[in-house]
């Protein structure tokens, strides 16, 4: 027996190696190679070159919009994910289900299909284009074409990380409460969303992630105008295709900053909920 032990012992510290190079391997050719590789050739030139092209005006205004753009989609996805999530878990309806399956709807089609359904929403064969030209406004090829698309495809991160969380919790002590004659924003400020908050920050900050990373959808509704309709990855795609490499490369750092930076703060948050719990 203590040898069939040993035995088992060293296969599982072998199995554990294994698994733990394989890990190493792969995080290095998807994650750190090309992290160094953007690094290497964003300051291949020099600090000077490095500089221009990440003040250069076209990318402060694509680092403008895509701010823009992820504020606003932010916004409203977190007023939604929470209006969504309280009405799916402490209320009963019709096309609850359904309901619940649209919120997943961005995961499931591609976002240049959603691109394609603004543009054939709000562009020129659309129905409303001449409501929307007798009154001035433009939705695609501009601003507010970029930030509905970004909101669509980021919408259900919100909802995603509280609803389990609000149907873990119950509706005891909102109940409770509410026999108390505590009011609805009362409930939810000391009941609800102290319960929740670690979630809710957990779901905005992939929220973020994924609409200062967006290009899809916003490729197809913006026309690429450059300094108007171009946000950070439209940016970069130009670069690359004009063969400035570097510029390229320089531009794309500032959203490996931006990811490290959402990554730093995501881990701490699923710290500080572990602790919590």
């Amino acid at each position: 027996m203590p040898m069939a032990y040993e035995v088992m012992l060293v296969k599982e510290r072998t199995l554990k190696y294994i698994l733990i190079g394989i890990s190493m391997a792969f995080l290095t050719l998807m994650l750190i190679l090309p992290l160094v590789v953007i690094a290497s050739e964003a300051l291949s030139k020099g600090w000077s070159t490095y500089l221009a092209a990440i003040t250069d005006p076209f990318a402060r205004k694509a680092m403008w919009l895509t701010l823009e753009a992820t504020l606003a989609a932010v916004i409203c996805n977190t007023v939604f994910g929470l209006a969504a999530a309280w009405l799916l878990t402490r209320f009963s309806f019709p096309g609850k289900n359904m309901l619940s399956s649209l919120i997943d709807l961005p995961f499931a089609i591609s976002p240049v299909i959603a691109g394609l359904v603004f543009i054939m929403m709000f562009g020129r064969i659309s129905y409303l284009h001449n409501f929307l030209m007798t009154h001035h406004l433009t939705i695609v090829f501009a601003a507010p074409g970029i930030i509905l698309a970004t909101i669509f495809v980021t919408f259900p991160f919100v909802a995603r990380e509280i609803i389990p969380m609000m149907n873990a919790q119950g509706k005891d002590e909102e109940e409770a409460a509410t026999t108390m004659g505590a009011g609805g924003f009362t409930i939810f400020r000391r009941i609800t969303l102290p319960k929740i908050k670690w979630g809710l920050m957990y779901g905005v900050i992939l929220c973020t992630a994924r609409a200062m990373g967006e290009f899809g959808a916003v490729s197809v509704v913006s026309g690429h105008i450059r300094g108007k309709t171009t946000t950070l990855p439209l940016h970069i795609e130009i670069l690359y295709n004009e063969y400035n490499f570097t510029a390229a490369f320089a531009v794309a750092s500032i959203l490996v900053l931006l990811a490290i930076i959402i990554l730093v703060l995501r881990n701490f948050i699923e710290w500080r909920s572990k602790k919590e719990a």
